[in-house]
């Protein structure tokens, strides 16, 4: 097994309970359904060997927060609300920006620094599937303040 699997059982990875991360096993789910019911900032939903898929909601005028994943391809998916993503080669150039809402999908190629911001009044709720995975398996950060506290 690779670094997502070897200690990532402690609580700091899922505060909230018993971990709810079903990788690597095989797994089915309604994906719009688990992604509308999640409260959390970002809970790893499942986390495999060369794949992982979180749940996102960012609240009404919140953000991800400018990032960047070097070996990483990302592919975003909003299930409900509004925002814009905005995406460039360098954090101080983002000259790629669109608005996004329900039904739109994001693809985010590794080394690209990107943001998505919400823009509506409600939560804005996607999920995100990183290749390879990106965080630790289990991860569950009820807010943007508790996922930079955990990454820094």
């Amino acid at each position: 097994m690779d670094r997502f699997y070897e200690g990532k059982m402690s609580g700091r990875n899922h505060p909230a309970g018993p971990c709810r991360d079903h990788g690597p096993c095989p797994y089915v789910v309604n994906i719009a359904r688990a992604t509308e019911e999640n409260q959390n900032y970002r809970t790893a939903l499942w986390t495999g060997c060369y794949l992982q898929l979180t749940l996102m909601c960012i609240p009404a005028c919140g953000e991800i927060g400018l990032e960047v994943h070097p070996d990483t391809d990302q592919f975003l998916r909003i299930e409900q609300g509004n925002g814009v993503v905005m995406m460039g080669k360098c954090k101080d150039q983002l000259d790629f920006q669109q608005c996004v809402s329900e039904d739109d999908a994001i693809f985010v190629p590794a080394g690209t620094w990107h943001n998505v911001v919400n823009t509506g009044r409600c939560p804005l709720k996607l999920y995100s599937i990183y290749a390879p995975p990106h965080h630790p398996r289990c991860t569950i950060q009820r807010t943007k303040m508790e996922a930079d506290k955990m990454e820094s």
